[in-house]
């Protein structure tokens, strides 16, 4: 969800005081002598320049140099593709998608680190949900192939003026029966998103992910799809149909296609640009996006309204539950270079995963997927975002990491749009068509028995 073709300014995230966690020492580097330098692959934006940072602490330290080589979100896959298609040693380590760990571990272009980040105890200092989607396939399997480096997960962004404004209050209470604030669930989002569409007024509820290209509208409604129950699967045995086209499924399909009725004129292909620039220009009550584009939002620099803006985590479904589509990436290991050369990587990472390092790594502007750091007073306090976010990265799900993904992922965007923007057929149609083209991928994939 990541894959994000062109960036809005991330600011970096303040620097910690001292009231969070005792800090613990960093690992010391243990890289083998020889090896003198390190690349590390990873798209264009503000984050690789967070690790490029970071790789200047390492070389400090250590006297190796990290190069942090950055490509075009347009090209990334592409480019990295190729280098393993030629079994390429371009790059030593890649900050590579979740959704890259089915093929790139079953085709071995990954070095497996489940033994490494075990027996370090690396694995225990992530929140679980991280290395699952981040690190781990097959799912369920405990074999790693990844550290978690970059997270992320869809969240709110929402005008405090509007909500708090007594008017307005008085106003939604008088309507709802209940007082107008951060949503707790998503029936509450809706409300208040209908509350707020005023087109004379040139105002609407809500700006949410309907892009076609890539993975935009599917990340926007898996926020729905997870929270009604529904799963693009069965865990055991990849079966899709009855899961995907579950009548929870149905019923999150077409509360996602109301939704779409609060957002503003325009609004048919938005992705995260979009949907900060809808929140900008003072469009919109809520926006969606991702935390990493959240930064612009509380910047004056880029949003009139900036100090105006509250964040919050997704709200929960009919029964309770409650989840994120995920966004972020993870650090791996190219296997095709020497083995001296995978044991400084391993290196690296051992030195990078440290609590003392990922404080670094989040005071930079990195969103750390540490258990203590997220949890820590310093850092919940860092940002206005930052205490929805680390909520967030404790209920976050993903779409499939197979490595026919691909195809996967674009049967539903296809389907999704037509339905959710051009209003074609009905909730059940879309999804049995779904169902039934992702069976026949998955059983030519040999992914169902």
């Amino acid at each position: 969800m990541k894959k994000l073709a062109l960036l809005l300014v991330l600011l970096m995230v303040l620097p910690f005081a001292a009231c969070g966690p005792a800090k613990t020492p960093a690992v010391q580097p243990t890289a083998a002598p020889a090896v003198k330098e390190l690349t590390i692959m990873w798209a264009q934006w503000d984050p690789a320049d967070y690790l490029q940072k970071v790789g200047q602490l390492y070389e400090q330290e250590t006297g190796i140099k990290v190069t942090v080589i950055q490509e075009p979100w347009g090209s990334f896959y592409n480019r990295v593709a190729a280098e393993w298609a030629a079994h390429g040693t371009a790059f030593d380590m890649v900050v590579g998608d979740s959704q890259w760990l089915g093929q790139a571990a079953t085709q071995g272009h990954y070095l497996e680190l489940t033994d490494f980040l075990k027996s370090e105890g690396i694995d225990k200092t992530v929140t679980e949900a991280t290395l699952k989607y981040y690190g781990e396939y097959p799912t369920g399997s405990g074999r790693y192939w990844a550290y978690p480096t970059e997270g992320d997960a869809v969240g709110w962004a929402y005008r405090k003026d509007l909500f708090e404004n007594p008017e307005e209050k008085a106003a939604f209470k008088a309507r709802y029966g209940y007082d107008l604030d951060v949503p707790k669930t998503w029936e509450q989002l809706y409300q208040i998103a209908e509350f707020f569409t005023r087109p004379d007024k040139g105002l609407y509820g809500v700006a949410i992910y309907t892009q076609k290209d890539y993975d935009g509208i599917t990340m926007g409604f898996e926020n729905v799809f997870f929270s009604w129950g529904a799963d693009w699967k069965d865990p055991k045995t990849n079966e899709v149909k009855g899961w995907v086209n579950s009548p929870q499924a149905v019923e999150a399909l077409e509360f996602y296609r109301k939704l779409y009725a609060f957002a503003p004129p325009g609004s048919s292909n938005d992705f995260f640009a979009e949907c900060n620039n809808h929140f900008t220009a003072g469009e919109v009550a809520m926006a969606m996006n991702y935390f990493a584009f959240f930064p612009a939002l509380s910047n004056p620099a880029t949003n009139p309204h900036a100090s105006v803006t509250g964040f919050f985590a997704v709200p929960a479904g009919p029964t309770g539950q409650r989840f994120a589509a995920l966004g972020g990436q993870g650090l791996s290991i190219n296997a095709y270079i020497s083995p001296e050369r995978q044991e400084a990587a391993k290196a690296f990472i051992r030195w990078f995963a440290s609590e003392e390092i990922q404080r670094k790594w989040a005071e930079f502007g990195g969103y750390t997927c540490n258990k203590n750091v997220l949890a820590s007073e310093a850092f919940l306090k860092a940002q206005p975002y930052n205490p929805a976010f680390a909520d967030t990265m404790q209920v976050v799900k993903d779409f499939w990491n197979v490595p026919v993904y691909g195809q996967l992922l674009e049967v539903v965007q296809r389907e999704l749009q037509a339905y959710v923007v051009g209003g074609q057929g009905t909730a059940k149609e879309v999804l049995d068509r779904i169902a039934e083209e992702h069976d026949s991928i998955l059983r030519q994939a040999g992914l169902i028995k």
